[in-house]
């Protein structure tokens, strides 16, 4: 058995890596205080800066409203991103028009940046099958199960590396994602290949209730990309400048056949999905503290520093952006129902002999409890 004499000799020696040697700091350019330096502001014109506002009240608008949406039961479960709009906003600014977003569900704002209507995700979230469609159209996607989409980030990656395209794939998920072997699958598949892949993960601390001390022993989840042989970014996610600089900086190595691992550290103050109760595994001390590193609060103080402010209305903004999830909300609710039979036709081009049986038991079983029944449209029979 080895004496303490040689761990403490092997410690001196290369090949030797310890946990103590890898920092804890992220980058970061706008501190909690508002306090900044101004040799660090990303390469953006006033209107750019204070257009990033917006598009975070956008992000809180949403989730605030689709989590009332479904209280009210006009939506089903809502994954909320408050608390997280930096992170969101940030890294969708410095997206391209081609790039892919890949996602898990709490990337609102960074999908509307890619071009997707606010009507569109509301149909995805009440569950309409043309959804996935519509998602598609803009080169995005949504995966509940957890860290699932990080291998086929890595296939379109490769696929864009084979039509020697510029653009990048960018996967987005959260902590516990990172805790599922599928991650592993496709960020080592993605170093292998040196493929055009930024991972971005949103470590909001908690993988539903298990908080994030409790998923790994490493310090950050940054270092894990020394281990990929990949470059890695830890920026603190609360600041929408310094998630924009990191991402451009992730884009950009990755436009080179360097993928990139980002940890955007951030905080969702919401439940993990509105079926959550985060009241049983987090003090309310812990929610009061992220709540004073409000990253809408935050960006205000550094407008107001450069003088931007003044051009901001921000009573404006919210009337705005509320008109436009009402538009986009009404243009949901005008959406044609689809017709049962989508839910086996939908999937194969060539309806499988057992499918077209369970479909013409569905029929019947429609005729015969057409009371229950009548809102769904179906097609004539034959």
């Amino acid at each position: 058995m080895a004496s303490d004499s040689t761990v403490e000799r092997l410690r001196d020696r290369p090949g030797y890596y310890s946990q103590d040697d890898l920092p804890l700091d992220s980058y970061q350019v706008v501190a909690p205080d508002g306090s900044y330096d101004a040799d660090a502001v990303p390469e953006l014109d006033g209107e750019g800066l204070t257009d990033l506002y917006r598009w975070m009240v956008l992000e809180r608008t949403f989730d605030e409203r689709m989590v009332k949406l479904q209280r009210r039961g006009e939506v089903g479960t809502y994954g909320s991103g408050r608390g997280q709009e930096a992170s969101i906003v940030g890294s969708g600014y410095a997206l391209g028009d081609d790039d892919w977003l890949l996602g898990m569900g709490r990337e609102a704002a960074a999908m509307f940046l890619q071009g997707l209507p606010l009507r569109d995700l509301i149909l995805f979230w009440r569950g309409v099958p043309d959804a996935g469609k519509l998602l598609a159209q803009h080169d995005l996607m949504i995966a509940i199960s957890i860290g699932s989409h990080l291998p086929l980030v890595s296939g379109v990656a490769w696929g864009m590396e084979l039509s020697e395209s510029d653009a990048v794939a960018a996967a987005y998920f959260g902590d516990g994602a990172s805790s599922t072997g599928a991650v592993h699958e496709g960020i080592n598949f993605a170093s292998a290949l040196d493929l055009p892949a930024v991972f971005f993960c949103q470590n909001n601390q908690y993988a539903i209730s298990t908080s994030f001390e409790k998923q790994t022993g490493a310090r950050t989840l940054a270092q894990r990309a020394i281990g990929y042989g990949i470059e890695g970014i830890r920026v603190d996610g609360n600041d929408v400048l310094a998630v924009y600089d990191a991402m451009q900086a992730a884009r950009r190595l990755a436009s080179e056949g360097k993928p990139v691992l980002v940890e955007s550290v951030t905080y969702r103050r919401d439940a993990h999905t509105t079926s959550d109760d985060p009241t049983r595994y987090r003090e309310e001390e812990e929610v009061a503290e992220w709540e004073e590193r409000d990253p809408l609060d935050r960006y205000e103080a550094f407008l107001r520093s450069e003088g931007l402010w003044d051009d901001v209305d921000a009573d404006a903004i919210e009337e705005e952006v509320n008109e436009e999830f009402d538009a986009a909300l009404d243009a949901a609710d005008d959406y044609p129902e689809d017709e049962v039979e989508t839910v086996f036709e939908d999937l194969y081009a060539e309806l499988p002999p057992y499918l077209a049986r369970q479909l013409d038991e569905f029929r019947t079983f429609l005729d015969e409890h057409p009371e229950a029944y009548d809102h769904i449209e179906r097609r004539p029979k034959g």
